[in-house]
């Protein structure tokens, strides 16, 4: 077993809530992509999307509709732990593979931790179809930083 790293520590002995837990607004291209929101946590963020829309000229879902939502919902994820430490989080890595696509229907994209830091964030995000079959696998990691009020 390996020791824990600083960030690690950093993120387990902190007070499990000590500031209020961000919740997600919608920016304009969610919006446009017609994005909804299912479940938000710190464990689990869940959002769909219709095909409809963000497909590309060949009739398919675009996959870089995937990797905006993806990435938006792992940063939403992120955001959510963040907010728990009284900071924020902005991407900094994004990775994707496309495994199939859609014409049509709606799709499920859903953010899950693999590493909660005090400092940096890993995601696993998961767009499937209205089957359950993965149509593309992110992995998103985020910095998380001091907030900057406005």
């Amino acid at each position: 077993m390996s020791t824990p790293s600083p960030e690690d520590t950093a993120a387990e002995t902190q007070p499990a809530i000590d500031h209020e837990l961000w919740k997600i607004t919608l920016g304009e291209l969610d919006e446009k992509m017609g994005v909804k929101i299912l479940e938000e946590s710190v464990e689990r963020v869940v959002a769909t999307m219709p095909v409809e829309g963000n497909r590309q000229s060949f009739g398919l879902l675009h996959g870089g509709a995937s990797l905006a939502v993806g990435e938006a919902v792992g940063s939403w994820a992120a955001v959510i732990h963040a907010s728990r430490l009284g900071k924020t989080a902005v991407g900094v890595d994004v990775s994707a593979t496309h495994h199939r696509s859609a014409r049509e229907g709606q799709v499920t994209i859903t953010a899950t931790p693999i590493h909660l830091g005090g400092t940096i964030t890993t995601h696993e995000v998961l767009i499937t179809n209205e089957a359950g079959q993965r149509l593309c696998t992110l992995r998103i990691t985020n910095l998380l930083m001091r907030r900057h009020h406005k």
